[in-house]
């Protein structure tokens, strides 16, 4: 296999288990077993499960502890653009001479043997985080928790579980108890975890389960607070009261995000410069990003365009919050969705703010639901909609009868994802 792009490599990986998704560890800990543990070897883990806010908590984490001068490791998926976006060594996108080394490794450790896409491409990323020096190391689980294959750290520095709400229902169960109790599935005995707001529900079954193992919580709401007050974050636990600018990521959903990265810098010591950084110096792509430049922001040169890779429920509830909070403007969703999500569960808070909706089938997901399956989802939930063969054709389409229209593009990672790739 030496020789061969990382590209290459990654689609044989594919080949090795005939399912995108199977839950189990047992894979895992044996290619683990054949590389000599490189879990085991890992500076301070820290690591964050959650259905909504995980990525933005994360860059959040890590953009505090650079401020404060730390090294960090950084693991999440999907990726939008480049694989390589997924692993991040000592502050650096992995690059493609040492990924391609790794993943070759991998495969040749792996012999063959049944194993997923994304548990072969973690032991990956375990395995450069073991061989390269840093201080944290910051691992984001790729579902629920338990099972995931990030879940193989004995004892990380510290553990967070953002926002629990229904998504992936088919993988983690129908009932939110049941998605949390998969999410509390990364507790640890002796490891204090970081709980940003949850619905009852979901606390109940993350209390349930730290009790049971032994894990101290530090719960939002009780432990910790955070609020806005006079166009300033301030947040407060039991060391004091910070006063701090609002997050840089924008959404009024980012507030409790910061608030959780704030709780997890504090516990693990940091400085004051390491809160200023976390809420001004985060970047996290594909979430309420703006686009300025690109083939659509010419197709719709006057429009005020929005990427965000939100696609469920609570996504939607979130994204429609901070539409409604800006300056009048007709507003349009360009949208695709992957055939396994509740459309309508994420289009129904949307319908209040949106004044027309485009339909898109994601560009090579095959997957996607057709654009015409999700326009009909999208009249059911009130929203005047039709059908673009592309996402140039959808902004060409609205810039015409609006030119100055705000577009929001949303309802996958893979159409974020898409979107990025055009504009090079």
């Amino acid at each position: 296999m030496s020789g061969e792009s990382s590209d290459v490599i990654l689609e044989r990986m594919m080949s090795l288990h005939p399912k995108i998704i199977d839950l189990t560890l047992d894979r895992v800990w044996r290619l683990l077993d054949a590389l000599d543990h490189p879990e085991q070897q890992l500076p301070p883990v820290i690591h964050v499960a959650g259905t909504n806010g995980k990525g933005s908590t994360q860059a959040m984490i890590r953009a505090g502890l650079e401020g404060a001068g730390h090294r960090c490791h950084a693991y999440t998926s999907p990726h939008l653009a480049r694989f390589h976006e997924r692993i991040r060594l000592a502050g650096e996108l992995i690059s493609e001479e040492h990924l391609t080394r790794l993943l070759d490794d991998c495969w040749q450790a792996n012999n063959h043997e049944p194993i997923t896409y994304f548990e072969i491409t973690t032991v990956a990323a375990l395995l450069a985080f073991a061989l390269t020096e840093a201080d944290f190391t910051l691992l984001e689980v790729g579902l629920g928790g338990r099972l995931d294959a990030t879940n193989v750290v004995e004892r990380p520095a510290l553990s967070i579980i953002t926002p629990v709400s229904m998504d992936h229902e088919q993988y983690l169960g129908g009932s939110l108890d049941a998605i949390a109790g998969e999410k509390a599935g990364i507790l640890k005995r002796g490891v204090t975890c970081i709980v940003s707001r949850q619905d009852d529900t979901a606390l109940e079954v993350i209390e349930r389960q730290a009790a049971r193992v032994g894990a101290p919580l530090l719960i939002h709401g009780q432990h910790w607070h955070v609020g806005t007050e006079h166009g300033r974050l301030v947040y407060q636990d039991e060391h004091g009261l910070l006063d701090l600018p609002l997050p840089n990521l924008p959404g009024a959903h980012q507030i409790d995000n910061a608030g959780a990265a704030i709780a997890a810098l504090r516990h693990l010591g940091q400085p004051d410069a390491a809160f200023e950084a976390a809420v001004t110096r985060a970047f996290w792509p594909g979430r309420l990003q703006r686009l300025r430049e690109g083939p659509l922001a010419k197709a719709a040169p006057d429009a005020e365009i929005w990427l965000d890779g939100g696609h469920n429920p609570a996504a939607g509830e979130a994204l429609a919050k901070h539409l409604a909070s800006l300056p009048a403007r007709p507003t349009h969703l360009v949208c695709g969705m992957l055939g396994t999500k509740d459309a309508s569960g994420f289009l129904t808070p949307l319908a209040k703010v949106t004044d027309h909706l485009t339909a898109l089938s994601i560009p090579g997901e095959v997957s996607s639901m057709t654009a015409e399956e999700l326009a009909e989802a999208a009249r059911g939930c009130g929203i005047t909609a039709d059908t673009a063969a592309s996402p140039v054709e959808a902004f060409s389409e609205i810039a015409g009868r609006e030119p100055q229209a705000r577009i929001l593009i949303c309802g996958s990672l893979y159409l974020a994802g898409h979107i990025l790739r055009m504009r090079g």
